[in-house]
């Protein structure tokens, strides 16, 4: 597996926040977490491969956000948030090599953190409009009309794409992520469990609300250190986990599978793509 990373920014502190205060940012600190984050993915079986990034790209640590990698090709987002839609020509670069890509076109927006692929069943965040902001930057970054277009491009290849309404966070991947291929770890406040009543759910502990996102290398798992209620309920059943800190990163509104694109090197894409 390769785990594509991108440098923390020495403009972190300068982010986009949504759902949470802004509070002071150690940049070192965030690196070494960063560096502790691309070693735990090394210790799962990836080879890391990080980009660089500079000063005017305060959120590209954050790279999740800008492809949704699949078997057969990439998808390149166009983020919700203008500020962020420069950090997306060295995506396109760094997964040529790998992937065919098709992107995401104007009016559409759509962030990779809003998108979660259980097998075959692409599932995608979307808030509703009324609660959205007016100012400042938007509060659900991926909107219908990117949902559309991933459903063209990922229908192509037979995956099932399907909306689901949050609320109360700013992606998707903050209220559900997979365990494994029949079971997800949910925060039920923020997303609703009725569309994903085909999974088994294992619902995070009342009190660590943001403690649904883990990312899954295979069969092995990686978690925040910051929900240990929740980590014991995980690791109760079974699973191979570890965990990081990422207390830095948090506090850019950023979470564990944000801060990487994680895919298989080796697999042949089907070039023979849509439109």
């Amino acid at each position: 597996m390769l785990a594509l990373t991108r440098e923390v920014s020495p403009a972190l502190a300068r982010c986009q926040l949504t759902h949470v205060p802004r509070r002071v940012i150690d940049v070192d600190r965030a690196r070494a977490q960063h560096a502790a984050y691309e070693d735990a993915l090394r210790a799962m079986g990836c080879h890391v491969e990080r980009l660089a990034a500079g000063d005017e790209m305060p959120d590209s640590v954050f790279i999740e956000d800008t492809a949704l990698v699949l078997d057969e090709v990439a998808v390149i987002a166009r983020p919700g948030a203008p500020s962020r839609r420069g950090e997306v020509q060295a995506i396109m670069l760094a997964l040529q090599p790998y992937r065919p890509l098709i992107q995401i076109e104007p009016p559409g927006t759509l962030d990779g953190g809003d998108i979660l692929v259980v097998a075959r069943s692409i599932f995608v965040g979307v808030t509703a409009p009324a609660r959205l902001r007016r100012r400042g930057p938007p509060a659900g970054r991926t909107n219908a009309e990117g949902v559309a277009q991933l459903r063209q491009a990922a229908g192509h290849f037979g995956y099932d794409v399907r909306a689901v309404a949050i609320r109360g966070c700013l992606h998707l991947k903050s209220a559900v992520t997979a365990l494994d291929a029949e079971t997800l770890l949910v925060q039920r406040e923020w997303a609703p469990a009725d569309d994903f009543r085909a999974f088994e759910l294992v619902d995070v502990h009342s009190s660590e609300p943001a403690g649904a996102n883990v990312v899954r290398v295979g069969a092995r798992l990686l978690y925040a250190d910051a929900f240990p209620r929740t980590r014991d309920r995980i690791a109760s059943r079974g699973y191979d986990l570890s965990t990081v800190d990422v207390s830095e990163l948090a506090k850019a509104e950023g979470a564990l599978t944000c801060c990487s694109l994680i895919f298989g090197e080796n697999v042949p894409g089907d070039r023979n793509l849509p439109g």
